[in-house]
C-alpha cells in the first residue's frame, strides 16, 4: 500500500468534505444534503445516495484534461456510478427520509487508483454529511443511518507479482487489475480485467487476500480521520 490518508473537512461550505490521498493520487469528495429525490423515489419515503465524478484539468500528465462541461465521457460516467452503487451499500436508504446525498469526486491529481480512492473518502465525507443530518433529524447519530462502512482498492499483477494499491506506473504495465469493493468484512462490488495475460483461481485468491489487508489499512485511516476507536 502506498501512503494513504483522509483530511476532513477540506472544505467550509459543504456538510461533509474529505481530502483522500493515496500516494501521488489525490481526490478531493464533497457530500451535499438536497431535500429533493429522484422521480421514481417521490412519496416512496426513501432517500438516495449518489455521486458525480471528474478529473480537472491539470489533474494527468501529457497535456491539459479538458473540463467536461455538457457530457461524461464513458469513463467518467462509469466510474461514477460505480462510487454511487458503492456509497448507496453503505447506507440505510430507508432512513433519510426524502432527501438526496450528493458526493462529488473530483480528481485533483491522478497517479493510479482514482476511483478507490474516491470511494474511500468518499464515505468520509458521506459519515460527516450524516453526522449533520443526524443533528437536524435527531437521530443517534451517523450510525443510525450506516449499515457498514466503505473501503475500496486496487490490486493486480505486474510482473508475475501480486501488487496492492496500483500507481499508474504498475496500472500501466498490469497483466491483470482488479478493483476491490468492501462494506466491512463483506464484498460490495469486484471489478476484474486480464489486460494483458489471463490468471487463474489461485492467483484471484492471491488478490482478494492482498486487497483484504488493504482495505484493512484504509478502514484504520478511515476511522482515524473521524476519531473512531479501532
Amino acid at each position: 500500500m502506498r501512503k494513504v490518508s483522509f483530511q476532513r473537512n477540506y472544505l467550509m461550505h459543504p456538510a461533509g468534505s474529505c481530502l483522500a490521498v493515496f500516494g501521488d493520487t489525490k481526490v478531493i469528495c464533497t457530500a451535499t444534503i438536497e431535500e429533493s429525490v429522484p422521480p421514481f423515489l417521490r412519496e416512496s419515503g426513501q432517500g438516495w445516495v449518489t455521486a458525480e465524478y471528474a478529473m480537472l484539468p491539470g489533474s494527468t500528465g501529457g497535456g491539459r484534461k479538458r473540463r467536461e462541461l455538457l457530457k461524461r465521457d464513458g469513463r467518467s460516467t462509469e466510474i461514477q456510478r460505480l462510487i454511487g452503487r458503492s456509497l448507496r451499500a453503505g447506507t440505510r436508504l430507508d432512513r433519510l427520509g426524502e432527501l438526496s446525498i450528493i458526493v462529488d469526486c473530483d480528481v485533483l491529481q491522478a497517479d493510479g487508483g482514482t476511483r478507490t480512492a474516491a470511494i474511500s473518502g468518499g464515505w468520509v465525507a458521506l459519515y460527516d454529511a450524516l453526522t449533520v443530518l443526524s443533528d437536524r433529524q435527531g437521530s443517534s447519530g451517523p450510525e443510525y443511518y450506516l449499515s457498514g462502512q466503505i473501503g475500496a482498492v486496487s490490486v493486480g499483477i505486474v510482473d508475475g507479482k501480486i501488487i496492492c494499491d496500483l500507481d499508474y506506473r504498475h496500472d500501466s504495465q498490469a497483466e491483470v487489475d482488479m478493483n476491490v469493493i468492501k462494506r466491512g468484512a463483506e464484498l460490495v462490488e469486484i471489478q476484474g480485467t486480464a489486460e494483458k495475460g489471463i490468471f487463474n483461481r489461485a492467483q484471484l485468491n492471491e488478490m482478494l487476500d492482498a486487497a483484504d489487508a488493504g482495505i484493512e489499512t484504509i478502514y484504520e485511516a478511515q476511522r482515524k480521520a473521524l476519531g473512531l476507536p479501532g
